[in-house]
């Protein structure tokens, strides 16, 4: 279990530096091109949720990111037959959470810096913390599919 914590504890460092780097080392919007006209570096700061969402909300954002760590690990702590893939995931979402958290905490905003264009549209500008969440939201899904089709293979090789 403490493997699991380790990779948020990880995510988390990696999260932090990274947006100290940024807020250091680069001006508020100055922006590093690293693929030409496709991404770049850009100092940035957003006081809403995803993409730009709720702004101003930092007290909202603070009371419901501490519900969704202490569920976290309430759920980590009790888990017993959830698969690695389970597991990991949860733990990548723990660590992005705390990470953005740890920032609106300090400030009210959070650092973003990984900024994507594609032809006239710009994604949202995104740290390492949202990826986290990203990556442990799309390994939750997968592992709760693969944990459905292995039931109902289950099941079908029961009825046979």
């Amino acid at each position: 279990m403490y493997l699991f914590f380790l990779i948020s504890i990880l995510i988390i460092a990696l999260d932090q530096l990274s947006k100290w780097w940024i807020v250091n080392h680069m001006e508020l919007y100055q922006s590093i091109s690293v693929i030409s006209d496709f991404f770049y570096i850009t100092s940035h700061r957003n006081r809403g949720a995803a993409f730009g969402i709720l702004q101003n909300q930092t007290w909202l954002f603070i009371v419901v990111t501490s519900c969704v760590v202490i569920a976290i690990i309430v759920f980590m702590m009790k888990m017993k037959k959830e698969t690695v893939l389970t597991k990991t995931a949860l733990s990548f979402v723990l660590g992005g959470a705390i990470g953005n958290f740890l920032d609106r905490v300090r400030t009210g905003e959070v650092v973003d810096f990984f900024h994507f264009q594609f032809g006239a549209y710009h994604f949202p500008i995104f740290n390492v913390a949202d990826s986290a969440i990203c990556v442990g939201v799309v390994l939750f899904l997968l592992a709760n599919l693969l944990d459905a089709k292995k039931e109902q293979y289950k099941s079908s090789v029961g009825d046979a």
